[in-house]
């Protein structure tokens, strides 16, 4: 049983993989924001999204993230040619938690891209479209109704597909993913064998 963070089990394509590595492994997946209780037995694995390196057993990080602002191809060749060009666009957000004060926002790439540019609009000088479900977000912007601020490894496959591009050379650093397990576990070499063919897909 493999216990991935909100953010990132929405999209799993690589999972059929693994079921050719080992066909008679069961595997469920349960996707959560809550950090499930490795030792009470809630997941024999967990894939932990987080800032800082997880406490609850033994942690292995195996990739990062950062933020773009991403938009549709058409969007960008529609006038969008600079931050400056932002002023009168439709901002798409999706939820971050009040308690993580340092979520990749649109206020904070705002805030950095005027440390960098001239003449970036403010906040309220924009449009905006909210989305409790990021996977609305990101759908919402390859329709072309606005301009999103996503992680690049979330939209990894829009981006080399060409139905979503990167609007600005500015991103916001992201978060760490990390492997998680306990010691000693009864299925140690499967989750071995597991946190091995995880990295090398990744």
């Amino acid at each position: 049983m493999v216990g991935a963070g909100g953010r990132i089990s929405a999209r799993l394509p690589r999972l059929p993989r693994w079921r050719k590595v080992r066909p008679n492994a069961p595997l469920e997946v349960v996707g959560t924001d809550s950090v499930l209780d490795l030792h009470a037995g809630d997941a024999d694995v967990a894939i932990r999204y987080a800032r800082t390196l997880p406490i609850d057993g033994i942690a292995k990080e195996f990739l990062t993230d950062t933020f773009w602002p991403v938009c549709s191809p058409d969007l960008l060749t529609s006038g969008l040619k600079s931050a400056a060009g932002l002023r009168g666009q439709v901002l798409i957000h999706s939820y971050w938690s009040p308690s993580d004060v340092g979520a990749p926002t649109w206020q904070k790439w705002l805030a950095v891209a005027r440390g960098k540019w001239r003449n970036v609009p403010e906040l309220k000088d924009m449009d905006h479209l909210s989305f409790r479900e990021e996977l609305h977000a990101i759908e919402a912007v390859i329709a072309g109704q606005g301009v999103g601020i996503f992680s690049n490894v979330l939209v990894a496959r829009e981006l080399a597909a060409g139905t979503l591009v990167k609007a600005f050379d500015l991103c916001l650093p992201g978060y760490s993913f990390y492997l998680v397990r306990t010691p000693d576990h009864p299925r140690e070499k499967t989750i071995q064998t597991f946190a091995d063919w995880l990295q090398a897909v990744i």
